[in-house]
């Protein structure tokens, strides 16, 4: 399937690694995009992300086959309606939001009867570094898309997002916005807060620099994701805070576990513990083998 003009509204590791996974496919004419940083915007041009410059959202949209949003999601309500706005009778948006129930929430607000024409969708191929100078035509290679089409969303509009992200070389896969987001709270949101309360419980005691100066691979490996964007993460952890806190609430539990073996020298618990998480593990990576 061929498409004509794409707006991109955020270009970024996830917008700019789209618009180049399409053009390496051939299936979008010229890319447009439109951001908060013009020093951003100007090296997407520079590297070929993006074809021009939009100087406004309504121009960026304009005329344009395909929307993609990959802003943060706090700043999704205003830019969904300056979009629907904008929108031609048989464009789609789509996003690369990471949390979907409040973007889905977002969009019945201030798309009214451009709603149909929403196709909810969460790439699962981020990474820590982010900004244009991150993106790569590969990130999405064999990897998961999540669609979360809605009752209301219109069967072409559909269509045309899979074919749209399906080109990018991703695996696609449905869920409801609910079921997204409980899957995601526990192995995505989780873990990144979990990385970043570590580094800053290290980087708050006095000795920091000491325990610092000796941390290997093991701290490298489990904290690497401290290092993606605070503003996105602030967004994405308020925007499904109930499911996190439930899952929050679940790791408490099990850390209350480990420390009651820890204290009670239970050599053998701590063994079976370990041995169950690392056959878990192991079985999940085989998994992505097949």
């Amino acid at each position: 399937m061929q498409f004509g003009r794409v707006a991109i509204l955020g270009v970024g590791l996830i917008g700019g690694s789209c618009a180049l996974a399409w053009k390496r496919a051939g299936c979008v004419a010229s890319v447009v995009g439109v951001g908060r940083s013009r020093a951003n915007l100007d090296r997407a041009v520079e590297l070929g992300v993006i074809d021009e410059i939009a100087p406004s959202v309504t121009d960026a949209v304009s005329g344009a086959d395909v929307v993609l949003i990959t802003t943060p999601v706090g700043q999704f309500g205003p830019l969904l309606g300056e979009a629907g706005a904008a929108l031609g009778p048989e464009a789609i948006i789509t996003d690369g939001g990471s949390t979907k129930q409040d973007v889905v929430a977002a969009a019945r607000a201030a798309l009214g009867d451009r709603m149909p024409r929403f196709v909810p969708a969460h790439p699962i191929a981020g990474a820590e570094r982010s900004g244009v100078e991150a993106a790569r035509a590969d990130l999405y290679d064999g990897r998961n898309v999540v669609l979360t089409p809605l009752a209301e969303t219109a069967p072409d509009a559909v269509e045309r997002a899979t074919a749209l992200w399906s080109a990018t070389g991703a695996r696609l896969s449905r869920l409801t916005p609910e079921e997204h987001d409980q899957v995601f709270a526990a192995v995505s949101h989780l873990p990144h807060a979990l990385a970043f309360a570590l580094v800053d419980m290290i980087a708050s005691r006095p000795d920091a620099g000491r325990l610092f100066g000796y941390a290997a691979g093991g701290f490298r490996d489990f904290t690497r994701i401290a290092s993606s964007s605070p503003e996105m993460w602030r967004d994405i952890c308020l925007a499904n805070r109930d499911a996190l806190l439930t899952r929050l609430d679940e790791y408490e539990t099990a850390m209350q576990g480990l420390r009651a073996l820890v204290e009670a020298g239970d050599g053998a618990g701590l063994e079976a513990l370990f041995a169950r998480a690392r056959d878990a593990r192991n079985a999940w990576l085989r998994s992505l083998e097949s």
